[in-house]
């Protein structure tokens, strides 16, 4: 057919072309950004996924961030501890120096203060000026807030992590279950060994205890009292302690008990020179874990139950059992710790508290304070952890119970009741020791948790962060990026399509001039 008004081969390579030209300019926008979806017409699913990985990186990257950080601060935090404790090392060596009373003269001694002093002050401002981008880290800022806790229940209190999820506050509820009890033997004062409270043979007995052992000889008719007495001589060797079973009746019998609470603590007694075959004397223990004592002032032995003890020659204390809202802490001594990913704490209880089952629940609150760090890429409880860092200022710092009072580091000062000049007066050390080896205790407990902290939390989280990192990254370039090779084939083809549609359309132009032929 001749037509001219409509050239429908011209229409059909026209738009042919103009698909060749938006195909042409879609590969040369493509190759120019190098991505495949340069706007959501190209994949909109794909702009959706994409966008979603995009927000997700952003997190992650943050999450990163701030990981390295928080490992910046703790590195921080025990460069500062390090220092405190070659410190406190220092000041051990120099109080067990001045405790060699017979060989250094006070000069010396007062010399070996002064150290002491200047050690303690070190200490002191080592907490207060160590900081982190203006953060103070060892001076109680970071440590959490509590409040309400009952001196008569809990002697001192460390919160090494809380969640306040939902809560401006946490509740902590103490309730003790069972009872923590030192080791205890006991003596019947009408035994086959002694009468009416008084020795009838001479024995030599050796008495052991955490702190070691010592032999101490009897003869006969010793009271239980200078028996008692001789023991008490040699307690500050065997850590062991002796007393009355009933202080109005010294007739009764006489009970040996440790110094400390718990499993670990123990009272053993040998006789070191019976003949074969000799029992006596005879020590009983309580048998069953009873918690309040069988043998005590009310407790005869000539119409008591017998049951309830057993003959032995050595007893172990008992490890306190409590519930922190309502999950069972683990007991050292009077000590309970307990460590969950909502709360993680060490409480000290008082002697009273952790041996009355019976007492009322202790409760109080946490209510702020720790360091928190947000260690995964959204906002939530799951992916937030927290720190608490105590005070390590002199006056805090090594909290121990002495005599029903508890001292901190700071009492070894000049002038204070544990600093060597009062310590060489009464010719006892072991009060500055103890609050000395507590304090280093803190410190050396406080780098391994930060250190277990650095390297169980933040390094492996790090190390997540950055795999999801390279594998969402990875994602969302096979999403999104644009493939050289196929883009490269795809433009040629729309190039020799483009030119040879050009070359179609200038024929179709052309063919309706052949009409021109039928006019003759």
């Amino acid at each position: 057919m001749a037509r001219i008004n409509t050239n429908v081969s011209s229409v059909i390579a026209r738009n042919n072309l103009a698909r060749t030209g938006s195909d042409l300019d879609l590969r040369l926008e493509r190759l120019s950004t190098g991505l495949r979806i340069n706007r959501g017409k190209d994949d909109p699913a794909g702009v959706i996924i994409s966008e979603r990985i995009a927000t997700d990186l952003s997190g992650i990257n943050a999450a990163i961030s701030n990981t390295e950080r928080a490992s910046s601060v703790i590195s921080t935090t025990e460069a500062s501890l390090n220092e405190i404790s070659a410190l406190l090392n220092d000041i051990k060596g120099l109080l067990v120096e001045s405790a060699n009373t017979g060989a250094n003269s006070k000069d010396e001694r007062d010399a070996n203060q002064l150290q002491i002093d200047s050690a303690i002050e070190s200490i002191t401002r080592i907490a207060n000026s160590a900081t982190f981008g203006g953060l103070p880290l060892l001076d109680g800022s970071l440590d959490f807030v509590t409040s309400g806790i009952a001196n008569s229940a809990i002697s001192t209190s460390q919160i090494f992590s809380a969640s306040f999820v939902g809560a401006e506050t946490l509740s902590v509820d103490v309730d003790v279950i069972a009872s923590a009890q030192k080791a205890s033997l006991f003596l019947n004062g009408n035994s086959g060994i002694a009468s009416a409270g008084v020795i009838a043979s001479s024995f030599t007995l050796a008495v052991k205890g955490v702190n070691g052992t010592a032999e101490i000889s009897f003869i006969s008719g010793q009271s239980l009292s200078q028996v008692i007495a001789a023991i008490n001589s040699q307690s500050p060797s065997t850590g062991v302690t002796a007393s009355l079973i009933d202080p109005a009746d010294s007739g009764v019998g006489l009970v040996l008990r440790s110094d400390g609470y718990g499993s670990d603590a123990f009272v053993s007694v040998d006789r070191t020179d019976a003949a074969a075959g000799n029992t006596e004397p005879q020590f009983y223990k309580l048998s069953g874990g009873v918690d309040t004592p069988a043998i005590d002032a009310t407790w005869s032995w000539a119409n008591g139950d017998l049951s309830s003890v057993s003959n032995s020659g050595r007893s172990n204390g008992r490890d306190v059992s409590a519930l922190i809202n309502g999950n069972l802490a683990t007991g050292d001594g009077l000590e309970i710790s307990i460590n969950s990913p909502s709360l993680s704490l060490q409480l000290n209880l008082t002697e009273d508290f952790g041996t009355d089952p019976t007492a009322t629940n202790s409760v109080f609150s946490i209510t702020g304070g720790g360091s928190l760090f947000q260690i995964g890429p959204e906002i939530n409880a799951q992916q937030q952890t927290s720190i608490g860092i105590q005070s390590m200022i002199s006056s805090r710092l090594g909290g121990t119970d002495i005599d029903g009072t508890v001292q901190f580091l700071s009492s070894l000062a000049k002038g204070q009741d544990n600093s060597i000049e009062t310590s060489s007066r009464r010719k006892d050390y072991s009060d500055a020791q103890k609050i000395l080896d507590v304090a280093i205790d803190e410190v050396a407990v406080l780098r391994g948790r930060l250190g277990a902290f650095e390297r169980n939390v933040l390094n492996t989280s790090q190390r997540n962060l950055q795999s999801s990192f390279e594998n969402l990254t990875a994602s969302r370039s096979r999403i999104r990026d644009a493939d050289f090779a196929v883009e490269t084939s795809e433009l040629t083809r729309a190039q020799i399509l483009q030119s040879s549609g050009t070359s179609v359309l200038q024929l179709a132009n052309q063919s309706a001039q052949s009409v021109l032929q039928l006019l003759g």
